[in-house]
């Protein structure tokens, strides 16, 4: 297997000592082979299919946001807190044990070292920034797993701004840490009892307060979904994983070019963010993994690729978990955060276009995965980051093979779970 190389005198206690001026900065765009045109669509999936009362909120922003995210004096603000608040450069961490357990190299891209436990709150800096180049003063969002949930609370206290998380029923109970979380912060935390009572809901729940609140409310949309521009600009706020990635994968192993890329994909926001700067270097492996649940055939399963067929919902076109009139059908996963019925349309279209290779995982095979690494790394996961884990199982892969998981969040909000599940 290959060693980890690391100059030592390029790094500090904080990762990368020497870095471009532009590691932090938002990308132009790639090849439009991958990305979305001035239509807001990635080939057939995407755009804003949206009703007449929300147009003005949709309007507004697609007509302002490259403008602002693109100035000089966001950028300037959105790095300044990348670095200092959010704790960026995340490391990228040589899984020595992993690696040798699965007889290849496994890195590690540490998100759950962020400021708040997960790579949320790249987007939701970003997008509170925004917010207030808009001149909006309330902030609703919506949550599952409710790291996005407190991603969103979080810069809505260092900003002073007012903050509505809708969550779903169901995930208000069995993510009750984070629930408490937001609530310290200042956000107010509304339950939907609707539907499942889960993401889903959630969403249906915020779309419907941002149209009766046109004037002064921003929606901070926590994933690659919703209508354009959403998932184009989330998509970008996560891209500083992908930019990171080739600078730290360069000074580690000699190349910026890793075998391949993994990513647990529900909506897909992580996955998004270090897939981004490789979608035109096709000599990269993308693997998106989506959560099977109890499995694809027991229909308790939340792998929308592997079942679902094309459809709107949340106001955009893209791969839905639905029945033949078209209604959604309810997803299932252990994981609060991949406990939804639809993808992305960027990563809809990276499936049909072969670009991404798209696996499942079951809750057994990902509670294994979970108790694997940490054993092996000391390290405890998320359950959504878990799915990216257990694909390993799943890969035939080389010694000489460079793979990089991307570790989404930390495993603190998924404690009570494992610890029923493993009977400590």
């Amino acid at each position: 297997m290959r060693k980890l190389k690391i100059n030592k005198e390029e790094y500090q206690i904080f990762g990368i000592k020497k870095l471009p001026s532009s590691v932090f900065s938002l990308p132009t765009f790639l090849n439009m082979k991958y990305q979305v045109n001035e239509k807001g669509y990635y080939g057939e999936f995407g755009g804003a299919w949206i009703p007449e009362m929300m147009y003005t909120n949709i309007d507004e922003l697609k007509c302002r946001y490259l403008e602002i995210i693109e100035s000089e004096e966001f950028k300037k603000e959105f790095d300044l807190l990348l670095r200092d608040y959010v704790g960026r450069p995340s490391p990228l961490y040589f899984a020595g044990r992993l690696s040798e357990h699965y007889g290849t190299n496994i890195y590690l891209k540490r998100e759950d070292l962020n400021h708040t436990g997960s790579h949320k709150l790249n987007n939701t800096i970003g997008q509170i920034l925004l917010a207030q180049k808009l001149g909006k003063t309330r902030i609703i969002a919506e949550t599952g797993a409710g790291q996005h949930g407190v991603a969103t609370a979080t810069v809505c206290a260092l900003k002073g701004l007012e903050c509505i998380v809708y969550m779903g029923a169901l995930d208000v109970s069995r993510q009750e840490p984070n629930v408490k979380k937001m609530k310290m912060l200042g956000a107010m935390v509304v339950p939907v009892h609707s539907g499942n009572k889960t993401l889903k809901d959630a969403t249906n729940e915020a779309m419907r307060d941002w149209i009766n609140n046109p004037e002064d409310t921003h929606y901070i949309i926590g994933s690659v979904v919703g209508p354009h521009p959403y998932p184009d600009m989330v998509a970008r706020f996560q891209s500083v994983i992908s930019t990171e990635m080739k600078i730290q994968l360069k000074e580690q192993t000699g190349s910026e070019f890793p075998t391949r890329i993994l990513a647990c994909v529900g909506g897909g926001s992580n996955a998004a963010g270090a897939f981004y700067h490789f979608l035109d270097d096709e000599q990269v492996e993308l693997i998106g993994v989506e959560a099977a649940g109890k499995g694809i055939e027991t229909g308790e399963t939340a792998a929308t690729l592997a079942v679902g067929t094309p459809g709107v919902l949340h106001a955009s076109k893209t791969m839905l978990m639905q029945n033949a009139d078209g209604q959604i059908t309810e997803p299932y996963s252990i994981s609060a955060g991949l406990d939804y019925p639809g993808i992305g349309p960027l990563h809809a279209h990276l499936h049909k276009t072969g670009r991404a290779k798209f696996l499942s995982a079951t809750d057994e095979v990902v509670l294994q995965s979970v108790l694997l690494l940490t054993q092996k790394e000391g390290i405890i996961p998320a359950l959504e980051s878990a799915h990216a884990l257990a694909a390993l199982e799943k890969i035939a892969m080389k010694p000489e093979d460079v793979n990089v998981i991307n570790l989404s969040g930390s495993g603190s909000k998924d404690m009570e779970t494992y610890l029923d599940y493993f009977g400590y």
